[in-house]
């Protein structure tokens, strides 16, 4: 399985610890991925400052490819993070040099030698979706919780496995996720937080419960549901069986801090 997310990535700096933690979706997914079995690389923009370095040595110990995670002058992005309890909660962003994201023929090229691509709302990736279409990927996306979003009504049709956030199993969440897979996509799928997680594939839902565990911190939780989802559709395992992958796998996140 060979899986190239591409987009947004950012250092995670706990303001209570002064930490810093590499992160951002597609960088998550491409980690969590890659620790799942795929075969992943990761295309994106960091900036020539430390965080820089560390993002770029951080994949790699990974096992990730950053042939094409290019080093540009400025700064890399930050988010700063503060801890309620066990959930965090996001404070300032600087974007840095994640806001020059396009795609070269380079970066077109490479990713045809992979099998399904990822990103997420704030990648800057979006416009590209119908060309990876072409190119004949699996293509999936993270609208996170931003449920009423433009690209929710335009994107669909070119993303085969769309992803939300949301809290509960409710007549919206369901809706939605009906329009959404109406729109073009093959399943689907909200993460629930401690609610589980629902998918929808044009005939049925599927649910699945949270795994409990004890919470450290729940950043990166719904990137590593995302990755084992994925992971299990390409193992060509049933929905149901793609969901439970995708909680076993946001329950080992849960557990320490940082995405990963």
């Amino acid at each position: 399985m060979r899986i190239v997310t591409v987009g947004d990535n950012c250092m995670d700096v706990y303001k209570a610890s002064g930490k810093a933690y590499p992160g951002g979706n597609p960088v998550n997914v491409a980690v969590y991925a890659q620790g799942l079995g795929a075969e992943t690389a990761y295309i994106g923009r960091v900036g020539t400052d430390p965080y820089g370095d560390l993002m770029i040595r951080a994949l790699r110990e990974k096992g990730v490819d950053t042939t094409r995670l290019l080093q540009v002058e400025g700064a890399t992005a930050v988010t700063s993070v503060e801890m309620e309890g066990s959930d965090r909660r996001f404070g300032d962003y600087d974007e840095g040099v994640n806001a020059q994201l396009s795609l070269s023929e380079e970066d077109m090229r490479f990713i045809g030698a992979y099998e399904l691509i990822h990103s997420g709302i704030w990648g800057h990736a979006a416009k590209y979706f119908s060309l990876f279409q072409e190119m004949g990927l699996l293509t999936s996306f993270d609208f996170s919780d931003q449920l009423h979003h433009d690209l929710v009504t335009g994107l669909p049709p070119f993303v085969d496995y769309p992803f939300f956030s949301y809290k509960q199993d409710d007549d919206t969440i369901r809706q939605l996720l009906r329009e959404v897979q109406g729109r073009g996509s093959r399943i689907a799928v909200a993460t629930l937080g401690e609610n589980g997680s629902l998918a929808y594939d044009g005939e049925q839902f599927y649910r699945c419960g949270a795994a409990q565990v004890n919470v450290v911190d729940t950043m990166g939780a719904g990137d590593s549901f995302i990755a084992g989802f994925l992971y299990g559709i390409r193992q060509g395992l049933p929905v149901g069986e793609c969901l439970e992958l995708g909680s076993r796998t946001a329950a080992k996140t849960i557990g320490y801090f940082g995405a990963w």
